[in-house]
Protein backbone atom coordinates (compact mmCIF):
# COMPACT_ATOMS: atom_id res chain seq x y z
CA UNK A 1 0.00 0.00 0.00
CA UNK A 2 3.12 2.51 0.97
CA UNK A 3 4.38 1.41 -2.49
CA UNK A 4 1.69 3.11 -4.48
CA UNK A 5 1.98 6.29 -2.45
CA UNK A 6 5.31 6.74 -3.38
CA UNK A 7 6.43 9.12 -6.47
CA UNK A 8 8.35 7.62 -9.28
CA UNK A 9 11.54 9.09 -10.09
CA UNK A 10 12.00 10.75 -13.44
CA UNK A 11 14.55 9.12 -15.91
CA UNK A 12 17.48 10.50 -16.39
CA UNK A 13 19.05 12.78 -19.14
CA UNK A 14 17.69 15.47 -21.20
CA UNK A 15 13.48 15.77 -21.68
CA UNK A 16 11.72 17.06 -24.30
CA UNK A 17 8.52 17.53 -22.90
CA UNK A 18 8.81 21.19 -22.64
CA UNK A 19 10.30 21.67 -26.63
CA UNK A 20 6.94 20.01 -27.36
CA UNK A 21 4.90 22.58 -25.16
CA UNK A 22 6.95 25.59 -26.47
CA UNK A 23 5.88 24.47 -30.20
CA UNK A 24 2.33 23.84 -29.27
CA UNK A 25 2.16 27.11 -27.73
CA UNK A 26 3.68 29.26 -31.10
CA UNK A 27 1.12 27.00 -33.36
CA UNK A 28 -1.17 28.46 -30.96
CA UNK A 29 -0.19 31.63 -32.11
CA UNK A 30 2.16 32.38 -28.94
CA UNK A 31 4.80 34.67 -29.89
CA UNK A 32 8.31 33.73 -28.45
CA UNK A 33 9.50 36.40 -25.71
CA UNK A 34 12.98 37.67 -27.34
CA UNK A 35 15.91 38.20 -25.08
CA UNK A 36 17.43 41.93 -24.32
CA UNK A 37 20.61 42.77 -25.00
CA UNK A 38 22.99 43.22 -22.25
CA UNK A 39 26.26 45.53 -21.96
CA UNK A 40 28.90 45.85 -20.11
CA UNK A 41 32.87 46.09 -20.35
CA UNK A 42 34.70 44.99 -17.13
CA UNK A 43 38.28 43.83 -16.82
CA UNK A 44 41.02 42.71 -14.44
CA UNK A 45 44.74 42.41 -14.44
CA UNK A 46 47.83 41.26 -12.18
CA UNK A 47 50.64 43.31 -11.27
CA UNK A 48 52.75 42.96 -9.23
CA UNK A 49 51.61 43.76 -5.36
CA UNK A 50 47.97 42.39 -6.19
CA UNK A 51 45.10 42.70 -8.40
CA UNK A 52 43.70 45.65 -10.31
CA UNK A 53 39.60 45.24 -11.56
CA UNK A 54 37.70 47.71 -13.31
CA UNK A 55 33.93 48.20 -14.69
CA UNK A 56 32.03 50.90 -16.17
CA UNK A 57 28.86 51.92 -14.90
CA UNK A 58 26.16 51.69 -17.62
CA UNK A 59 23.28 49.68 -16.94
CA UNK A 60 21.43 49.44 -20.69
CA UNK A 61 17.38 47.72 -20.94
CA UNK A 62 17.99 46.89 -24.67
CA UNK A 63 18.08 50.07 -26.24
CA UNK A 64 17.72 52.04 -23.06
CA UNK A 65 19.78 53.87 -20.48
CA UNK A 66 18.13 52.36 -17.37
CA UNK A 67 21.19 53.69 -15.01
CA UNK A 68 23.92 56.02 -15.52
CA UNK A 69 26.36 54.56 -12.27
CA UNK A 70 25.28 51.57 -11.69
CA UNK A 71 27.91 49.73 -9.71
CA UNK A 72 29.41 46.45 -11.26
CA UNK A 73 32.19 45.31 -8.66
CA UNK A 74 30.74 43.56 -6.17
CA UNK A 75 32.06 42.39 -2.86
CA UNK A 76 32.61 38.93 -1.87
CA UNK A 77 35.09 38.50 1.07
CA UNK A 78 37.49 41.10 2.44
CA UNK A 79 40.06 39.43 -0.05
CA UNK A 80 38.21 39.23 -3.02
CA UNK A 81 35.96 40.79 -5.11
CA UNK A 82 33.73 40.02 -8.35
CA UNK A 83 33.21 42.16 -11.79
CA UNK A 84 29.49 41.48 -12.98
CA UNK A 85 28.33 41.67 -16.97
CA UNK A 86 25.28 40.02 -17.95
CA UNK A 87 21.62 40.68 -16.10
CA UNK A 88 22.70 42.74 -13.38
CA UNK A 89 19.92 40.97 -10.55
CA UNK A 90 21.78 37.78 -11.67
CA UNK A 91 25.21 38.67 -10.89
CA UNK A 92 23.63 40.86 -7.83
CA UNK A 93 22.16 38.01 -6.67
CA UNK A 94 24.98 35.22 -7.46
CA UNK A 95 27.61 37.36 -5.97
CA UNK A 96 25.45 38.04 -2.66
CA UNK A 97 24.67 34.30 -2.13
CA UNK A 98 28.41 33.40 -2.71
CA UNK A 99 29.46 36.21 -0.79
CA UNK A 100 27.02 34.74 2.22
CA UNK A 101 28.17 31.25 2.13
CA UNK A 102 31.63 32.27 2.20
CA UNK A 103 31.09 34.72 5.11
CA UNK A 104 29.87 31.63 7.29
CA UNK A 105 32.74 28.94 5.68
CA UNK A 106 35.01 31.96 8.13
CA UNK A 107 33.02 31.94 10.89
CA UNK A 108 33.16 28.36 10.99
CA UNK A 109 36.77 27.60 10.29
CA UNK A 110 38.16 30.93 11.63
CA UNK A 111 40.41 30.83 8.45
CA UNK A 112 40.56 33.98 5.69
CA UNK A 113 38.90 32.64 2.42
CA UNK A 114 40.55 31.57 -0.77
CA UNK A 115 39.73 32.87 -4.03
CA UNK A 116 39.73 29.16 -5.41
CA UNK A 117 37.11 28.30 -2.77
CA UNK A 118 34.99 31.60 -4.14
CA UNK A 119 35.57 29.82 -7.96
CA UNK A 120 34.23 26.53 -7.02
CA UNK A 121 31.19 27.75 -5.59
CA UNK A 122 30.17 30.40 -8.16
CA UNK A 123 31.38 27.52 -11.16
CA UNK A 124 28.85 24.59 -9.91
CA UNK A 125 26.44 27.32 -9.20
CA UNK A 126 26.15 28.56 -12.46
CA UNK A 127 26.75 24.79 -14.04
CA UNK A 128 24.12 23.71 -12.13
CA UNK A 129 21.44 26.42 -13.93
CA UNK A 130 23.17 25.63 -17.39
CA UNK A 131 23.94 29.29 -18.25
CA UNK A 132 20.18 30.59 -17.80
CA UNK A 133 21.89 32.47 -14.96
CA UNK A 134 22.96 35.15 -17.22
CA UNK A 135 26.18 36.22 -14.98
CA UNK A 136 29.67 36.44 -16.91
CA UNK A 137 32.07 36.94 -13.79
CA UNK A 138 35.71 38.49 -13.52
CA UNK A 139 36.80 37.23 -10.22
CA UNK A 140 40.07 38.48 -7.76
CA UNK A 141 41.75 38.38 -5.03
CA UNK A 142 44.92 38.46 -2.82
CA UNK A 143 45.07 34.95 -0.37
CA UNK A 144 47.82 32.71 0.70
CA UNK A 145 48.89 31.85 -2.76
CA UNK A 146 49.35 35.55 -3.86
CA UNK A 147 46.90 37.09 -6.59
CA UNK A 148 45.18 35.37 -8.21
CA UNK A 149 42.66 36.45 -11.38
CA UNK A 150 40.15 34.20 -12.83
CA UNK A 151 36.88 34.60 -15.38
CA UNK A 152 33.90 32.79 -14.92
CA UNK A 153 31.40 32.07 -18.20
CA UNK A 154 28.05 31.75 -17.43
CA UNK A 155 27.80 28.17 -17.91
CA UNK A 156 30.24 27.36 -15.64
CA UNK A 157 33.44 27.25 -17.31
CA UNK A 158 36.46 29.43 -15.83
CA UNK A 159 40.11 30.87 -16.94
CA UNK A 160 42.84 31.66 -14.76
CA UNK A 161 44.69 33.92 -16.74
CA UNK A 162 47.12 37.59 -16.08
CA UNK A 163 44.78 39.48 -17.40
CA UNK A 164 41.00 39.16 -18.51
CA UNK A 165 38.13 40.96 -20.31
CA UNK A 166 34.51 40.17 -20.09
CA UNK A 167 31.46 41.99 -21.43
CA UNK A 168 30.21 43.32 -24.75
CA UNK A 169 32.91 45.29 -24.75
CA UNK A 170 35.74 42.97 -23.93
CA UNK A 171 37.57 43.14 -27.39
CA UNK A 172 37.75 46.57 -27.10
CA UNK A 173 39.59 46.18 -23.71
CA UNK A 174 41.33 43.08 -24.93
CA UNK A 175 42.84 44.92 -27.50
CA UNK A 176 44.52 47.20 -24.89
CA UNK A 177 45.96 44.85 -22.98
CA UNK A 178 47.23 42.65 -25.34
CA UNK A 179 49.41 46.12 -26.47
CA UNK A 180 50.14 47.35 -23.26
CA UNK A 181 50.23 44.70 -20.39
CA UNK A 182 53.56 43.43 -18.78
CA UNK A 183 54.76 40.82 -16.60
CA UNK A 184 55.50 42.14 -12.46
CA UNK A 185 53.73 45.69 -13.57
CA UNK A 186 53.29 49.14 -10.53
CA UNK A 187 50.69 50.01 -9.36
CA UNK A 188 49.97 53.36 -11.25
CA UNK A 189 50.87 51.51 -14.36
CA UNK A 190 48.16 48.86 -13.68
CA UNK A 191 45.68 51.47 -12.77
CA UNK A 192 46.36 52.96 -15.59
CA UNK A 193 46.40 50.24 -18.14
CA UNK A 194 42.94 48.91 -16.54
CA UNK A 195 41.21 52.51 -17.16
CA UNK A 196 42.39 52.83 -20.45
CA UNK A 197 40.57 49.21 -21.48
CA UNK A 198 37.42 49.62 -19.87
CA UNK A 199 37.59 53.49 -21.66
CA UNK A 200 38.13 51.71 -24.68
CA UNK A 201 34.95 50.08 -23.95
CA UNK A 202 32.82 52.93 -23.26
CA UNK A 203 34.04 54.77 -26.15
CA UNK A 204 33.35 51.90 -28.92
CA UNK A 205 30.65 49.88 -27.14
CA UNK A 206 27.52 51.41 -27.22
CA UNK A 207 26.26 48.77 -24.04
CA UNK A 208 29.04 50.21 -21.84
CA UNK A 209 29.37 54.16 -20.78
CA UNK A 210 29.27 56.35 -18.06
CA UNK A 211 32.20 56.06 -15.05
CA UNK A 212 35.12 53.74 -14.97
CA UNK A 213 35.57 52.29 -11.50
CA UNK A 214 38.49 50.68 -10.17
CA UNK A 215 39.18 48.21 -7.14
CA UNK A 216 42.82 47.61 -6.07
CA UNK A 217 43.33 44.07 -3.88
CA UNK A 218 46.80 43.96 -2.32
CA UNK A 219 47.52 41.94 1.23
CA UNK A 220 47.05 44.83 3.06
CA UNK A 221 43.88 45.71 1.82
CA UNK A 222 41.31 46.79 -0.52
CA UNK A 223 41.16 50.27 -2.21
CA UNK A 224 37.74 50.85 -3.83
CA UNK A 225 37.79 54.00 -5.84
CA UNK A 226 33.88 54.58 -7.59
CA UNK A 227 34.70 56.62 -9.65
CA UNK A 228 38.33 56.17 -10.22
CA UNK A 229 37.44 58.18 -14.14
CA UNK A 230 34.78 59.86 -15.68
CA UNK A 231 35.61 58.94 -18.91
CA UNK A 232 32.37 60.00 -21.03
CA UNK A 233 31.86 63.59 -19.84
CA UNK A 234 28.42 65.41 -20.43
CA UNK A 235 28.95 68.28 -22.44
CA UNK A 236 27.76 71.57 -21.70
CA UNK A 237 25.05 73.22 -23.97
CA UNK A 238 26.26 75.89 -25.85
CA UNK A 239 23.06 77.89 -26.59
CA UNK A 240 19.22 78.39 -25.71
CA UNK A 241 16.69 76.98 -27.78
CA UNK A 242 14.37 79.83 -27.14
CA UNK A 243 13.09 81.05 -29.70
CA UNK A 244 10.84 84.60 -30.52
CA UNK A 245 7.25 84.37 -31.90
CA UNK A 246 7.61 84.41 -35.30
CA UNK A 247 10.88 82.96 -36.01
CA UNK A 248 9.12 80.11 -37.81
CA UNK A 249 6.54 80.89 -40.28
CA UNK A 250 3.09 79.86 -39.53
CA UNK A 251 1.36 77.75 -42.75
CA UNK A 252 -2.26 77.66 -41.57
CA UNK A 253 -4.19 78.95 -38.27
CA UNK A 254 -7.46 77.71 -36.71
CA UNK A 255 -9.19 78.78 -33.78
CA UNK A 256 -12.09 77.23 -32.48
CA UNK A 257 -14.62 78.55 -29.58
CA UNK A 258 -15.00 76.49 -27.10
CA UNK A 259 -18.86 76.25 -26.38
CA UNK A 260 -20.27 74.88 -22.97
CA UNK A 261 -23.70 74.11 -22.83
CA UNK A 262 -25.22 74.37 -18.96
CA UNK A 263 -28.93 72.72 -18.34
CA UNK A 264 -31.25 72.59 -15.39
CA UNK A 265 -33.13 70.25 -14.41
CA UNK A 266 -36.03 70.89 -12.06
CA UNK A 267 -36.89 68.30 -9.01
CA UNK A 268 -41.01 67.37 -8.41
CA UNK A 269 -42.17 69.20 -5.07
CA UNK A 270 -42.90 65.53 -3.76
CA UNK A 271 -39.00 64.85 -4.24
CA UNK A 272 -37.75 67.97 -2.47
CA UNK A 273 -40.00 67.47 0.20
CA UNK A 274 -38.92 64.31 0.73
CA UNK A 275 -34.98 65.46 0.70
CA UNK A 276 -35.49 67.62 2.86
CA UNK A 277 -37.50 65.30 5.38
CA UNK A 278 -34.37 62.75 5.64
CA UNK A 279 -32.25 65.66 5.84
Amino acid sequence: MASDQVTSVPPGGFTFDLCARNAMLERAGMKVPKGVKTGTTIAGIVFKDGIVLGADTRATEGPIVADKNCSKIHYIAPNIYCCGAGTAADTESVTNLISSTLELHRLQTGRKSRVITALRQLKQHLYRYQGHISAALVLGGVDVTGPVLYSIHPHGSTDKLPYVTMGSGSLCAMGVFEAGYKKDMELEEAKTLVRDAIAAGVFNDLGSGSNVDLCVITKDGVEYLRPYDVANVRGERQNTYAYDKGTTAVLTESVRPVITSESVVPVAPDAAAAAEDAE
